[in-house]
């Protein structure tokens, strides 16, 4: 097996799996922006092994594994690892899903989501109810690891209703996983309050003490490359990952990014909608890109009014007149 995760460089910089976010499209419209060396590892959506082992089920959550040519691409020119992310309660079901992955599909990593504190989620058993069930949490790991030729982690919270990061980050560092990415915050907090780093630190030391080589990488209110350093190196840490803070700034990765004219922002709104449409054309609703135009559509004068315009247009023929309208050149 080839363990990305010992190769990398520290301090490692990871782009969260976000539900409805980091598709093929999204992940890719970052990656072009990254600098090398800036962004190291990529996440996909998490993907249900209940739909993935259903034969109509898998039709439903398949997209959530796809990978564009030209994500592909960027990929390698910036030498990013991707990792298919997963979800479940049933150890069978993942030793299915990872064999089609490892099988059919060109992943760096599988990791299991042991973190989702979303209400529907949590109430089948799955994500940071695992917290609670470790027993069940360990048999997922051994079939997840059992049926993979790729590396093994497992994104988690510090607790469920309350902080148990010793007992539980003990429980699954003991089964020998390839990278720990612990969210600091119990599942009762969801994404409330300030993360808690200090719990997540003791990660390291656990690790440590158990002797093992586990990557360790926080999470949780991370909102710059500088910002990430600073806290690799407080708390001892592998690296960090970067969720919320890319709406923000879909230019973190690259550090020497300076204020980015408006012009700027809103080609790259424009080559987001086209590769979405591109990808996706009727397979997904057009209304769901426009989660996104506030990131390119914020920081000038009349941002707000754009905004709103877009977010009342229909394709991709209107978008292109608002932003003509806008002053935005097109060949």
């Amino acid at each position: 097996m080839n363990n990305f995760w010992q190769e990398l460089d520290k301090p490692i910089h990871c782009l969260a799996p976000m539900e409805d976010v980091t598709d093929t499209v999204f992940r890719e419209i970052v990656l072009s922006q990254a600098n090398r060396g800036a962004l190291d590892v990529v996440y996909t959506e998490f993907v249900n092994t209940d739909g993935m082992c259903h034969p109509i089920g898998r039709k439903n959550v398949i997209h959530r594994l796809q990978v564009n040519d030209s994500e592909r691409v960027l990929l390698k020119e910036k030498n990013v690892k991707l990792v298919a992310q997963i979800w479940g309660a049933n150890p069978e079901k993942y030793s299915e899903t990872v064999k089609l992955i490892c099988d059919e599909m060109e992943y760096d990593g599988i990791d299991i989501n042991m973190g989702c504190p979303v209400p529907k989620i949590i109430k089948h058993g799955s994500c940071a109810k695992l917290i609670t069930n470790p027993q069940l949490a360990a048999e997922i790991i051994q079939a997840t690891k059992e049926a993979s030729n790729l590396p093994v982690s497992v994104k988690t919270r510090i607790g469920y209703k309350e902080i148990a990061t010793e007992e539980w980050l003990t429980h699954l560092l003991e089964q020998d996983i390839d990278a720990l990415l612990v969210h600091g915050r119990t599942q009762k907090m969801m994404s409330e309050g300030r993360a808690k780093w200090d719990e997540i630190a003791k990660g390291v030391t656990i690790r440590d003490n158990l002797g093992k080589d586990t990557v360790i990488i926080g999470n949780g209110d991370v909102d710059s490359l500088a910002d990430s350093n600073e806290k690799c190196e407080k708390y001892g840490l592998d690296g960090t990952m970067v969720g919320r803070a890319i709406f923000h700034n879909p230019w973190l990765f690259n550090p020497d990014k300076g204020e980015v004219p408006k012009t700027e922002q809103l080609q790259l709104l424009w080559d987001h909608t086209c590769l979405f449409d591109e990808t996706w054309g009727r397979q997904k609703n057009f209304n769901q890109l426009k989660r996104f135009y506030k990131i390119y559509a914020t920081g000038f004068a009349g941002a707000a009014a754009l905004r709103n315009e877009l977010l009342g247009s229909r394709g991709l023929d209107q978008v292109r007149e608002i932003l003509i309208r806008e002053g935005l050149e097109f060949s």
